[in-house]
């Protein structure tokens, strides 16, 4: 497996490969899904070790201490030995994470096999693919938890330790001091119990955060506007408690919690700040100053954390374990929000590029997750869950691919978008034979045979599967025979064009897939036009390489249908978003480089409104308003694509502008709607002729038609749908 390590000594980094632990007694082996980075304490390791060895002793004055007192023990040549052996090897980084139980040890019956555990320890929940967890550093995830939000658990208990050694009371005022990633938690905590909170830092991004998330008023600690609040909230007297939850070398802190709280109030440290309290404020005004050891009663105890020996509740009420699964219940029940906190999701195998950006100040970042590959998927099914199924081709024999020109095809469907989009284009392209047209009425393929110049007009579709000559089908049929289509020209060895949507359920996708393993013929395309619009490629391209996550906005102003659309017949048919929302979430994980990851969907109650939101593995989101309410008269389609300082607007396919260290503006020159149906024709005529591979990967194709599905479980659910990677 792969664990992430660093070598105190040079400071190097790096994703490594190492045994998988034993599953011992009194544990459990927790297969990895989320794990945080703590932005606070494992930056501040990860900085140090890029010191030299004096900036080293500088920064870990107590260290030092030990290594006087083991040289006037032990000599210094055995100690210097010692410092060096351990300083040159590697140490594990992390201690917050949630995955799924992969092993039980002896003696354990709370959780079994398959289930979704948060769990905590910097020896026991590190950045790895499988950690063993011992019972007292783990609970059971709660139903419908995010497994990206449970993964806050320690940090989480870290917080809420820190929030019960202030014990604050209904209608008391804190101030925060520091509001990073612990900050915002306890910021949350107090308003959850009732406290009214001032924060303080710098950052007027933070600032601004913990006001959204529950603070009265924010400031930087040097303003007087953090004072003003105060004396507001108090009637001059002061807060009742503060929380230093700051770092670094700065006594500010603790000089401006004196200033700030009343008499007789409680300062509780949870940070690692400077602590030289000023006497005579701290004297004068009797101060009660408090420390909160991490995550609470237990920590540093063997006997409770190694040995399971829990604590009897009517003795100590909180321990740490209880702290956490505490966290999590107030998480589960939207008292705390962690969601906002997230600024990055990242790759586990990224890990040392994001430990690098955040280390050189690349990404500034409140919350940092590390997802893990394979198992990440698996962790997140305790939320509502669609199977993306896996695409297994077969050893059978794939189709013959031609090198001859022209290449012939057959289509099998001849309504509206197939005359109107699609047979214009190929009925004059070079090197294209249209060769039998099949439809269900005699006369619509005596009528596309006319118009277009097909070589044969017949409805046996049979004729057509097993006529040889036949490079590609293309099925352009109602949505609900796309997939049985499909599926048979697949096994009869055809090159497929199957225009949206490819399947209206997940067993019909499935079936689809079925037979790409049996048949090994993995020769499709779905027609996700958009993608190869000119327009929105120029764009795309002058938008350039994204670093960081971006946000997109896509409006489909659909319109509403005319009475006795077969559109409007969801019983055979499906829903209208099943049938064209492949377009929206196709070019949006397009422009995003990803496939997504989960979707949500609400709808208006009494239309077929629908605001759909996509995430992607980065942290992007596309967020997609699909109306049918709208005027007309307005554009049907207009998007806007934001990240790293740029933005990429689209119009309807008419106009295109990129923003950012320069101004690209497309023509003003009215043109027609290119949507992209010429290039994605040429693209698949010229794969099918050289047997090159397909416009877009299965896989791509496989999981959009996924999250077009996965937004009615949405619906139904009210809470994100998780597209789980079938392996």
């Amino acid at each position: 497996m792969k664990q992430v390590v660093q070598n105190y000594k040079s400071g190097e980094l790096s994703v490594l490969d190492v045994p998988v632990p034993g599953c011992k007694p009194g544990g459990v082996l927790v297969r990895s899904a989320f794990s945080l980075i703590s932005t606070g304490t494992e930056l501040m390791k990860v900085s140090e070790a890029g010191l030299s060895m004096l900036g080293k002793a500088r920064s870990r004055p107590d260290q030092v201490a030990k290594v006087v007192q083991s040289v006037a023990v032990n000599g210094l040549p055995a100690t210097y030995r010692k410092v060096m052996g351990k300083l040159d090897s590697y140490t594990p980084l992390g201690y917050s994470l949630c995955g799924v139980v992969e092993q039980v040890g002896a003696a354990i019956d709370d959780v079994k096999v398959g289930d979704l555990v948060a769990c905590a320890g910097n020896e026991h929940a590190l950045h790895a693919e499988v950690n063993w967890v011992p019972r007292n550093l783990y609970v059971p995830v709660p139903d419908g938890l995010a497994p990206r939000h449970a993964a806050f658990g320690t940090v989480g208990s870290i917080a809420l330790q820190g929030v019960r050694q202030g014990e604050p009371q209904l209608g008391e005022v804190a101030l925060v001091i520091g509001l990073g990633l612990i900050g915002q938690l306890v910021v949350q905590l107090l308003a959850a119990a009732g406290v009214r909170v001032v924060g303080a830092d710098p950052d007027p991004v933070r600032c601004e955060l913990a006001e959204r998330l529950g603070a009265v008023a924010c400031g930087d600690p040097g303003s007087a506007a953090v004072e003003n609040a105060v004396a507001e909230l108090t009637g001059g007297h002061g807060v009742d408690q503060v929380y230093l939850a700051a770092g670094g070398g700065s006594n500010q802190p603790v000089e401006l919690a004196a200033r700030l709280a009343r008499d007789r109030g409680r300062v509780v440290d949870i940070g690692k700040c400077r602590l030289d309290l000023p006497w005579n404020a701290y004297y004068e005004k009797e101060l009660d100053v408090r420390f909160s050891r991490s995550y609470g009663p237990g920590r540093y105890d063997p006997e409770y954390e190694l040995d399971g020996r829990d604590y009897p509740i009517g003795y100590v009420r909180w321990t740490e374990r209880r702290n956490l699964a505490c966290f999590l219940d107030l998480a589960a029940r939207g008292r705390v929000d962690v969601e906002p906190l997230i600024s990055r999701i990242a790759d586990f195998e990224d890990a040392v590029e994001t430990y690098r950006q955040l280390k050189d100040g690349e990404l500034k970042a409140v919350a940092v997750l590390f997802r893990y590959p394979g198992e990440a998927g698996a962790g997140e099914a305790q939320a509502p869950a669609v199977a993306v199924p896996a695409v297994r081709r077969g050893t059978a024999a794939a189709p013959a691919r031609p090198s001859r020109s022209p290449v012939r095809l057959a289509f099998v469907g001849a309504g509206n978008y197939a005359t109107s989009m699609l047979l214009p284009h190929l009925a004059r392209r070079e090197g294209v034979e249209l060769s039998t047209v099949v439809t269900t009425t005699a006369l619509s393929a005596a009528n596309a045979q006319r118009k277009f110049g097909f070589a044969r007009a017949t409805t046996d579709l049979d004729a057509v599967l097993g006529d040889a000559s036949v490079d590609a089908v293309f099925v352009v049929t109602r949505h609900s025979s796309h997939a049985e289509l499909t599926r048979r020209a697949l096994l009869a060895g055809k090159t497929v064009f199957v225009e949206k949507p490819l399947a209206l359920t997940e067993d019909e996708l499935a079936g689809v897939l079925a037979a790409v393993e049996e048949s090994g013929n993995d020769r499709l395309q779905v027609g996700f036009n958009r993608r190869f619009a000119p327009l929105l490629r120029e764009a795309k391209a002058r938008f350039g390489a994204r670093t960081g996550p971006a946000s997109l906005r896509y409006l489909v102003n659909a319109g509403r249908l005319q009475p006795g659309s077969w559109y409007l017949q969801q019983g055979t048919e499906g829903s209208r978003f099943a049938g064209e929302g492949g377009h929206f979430v196709d070019t949006a994980s397009w422009l995003l480089g990803a496939d997504p990851v989960s979707v949500y969907a609400v709808a208006p109650s009494g239309n077929e409104d629908l605001q759909i939101v996509l995430r992607y593995p980065d942290g992007s989101t596309a967020t997609l308003s699909y109306v049918t309410a709208g005027a007309p008269g307005f554009p049907k389609e207009t998007l806007d694509l934001v990240a790293d300082g740029k933005v990429l607007k689209l119009d309807d396919f008419v106009r295109a502008s990129v923003y950012g260290s320069k101004r690209w503006v497309s023509s003003r020159l009215p043109k027609a709607r290119d949507k992209g149906q010429s290039a994605e024709l040429a693209s698949f005529v010229r794969a099918v002729r050289t047997g090159g591979p397909m416009p877009v990967p299965l896989e791509s194709l496989v999981a959009t038609t996924a999250a077009t599905l996965a937004v009615q479980a949405a619906l139904v659910g009210g809470a994100p749908v998780t597209l789980a990677r079938s392996l």
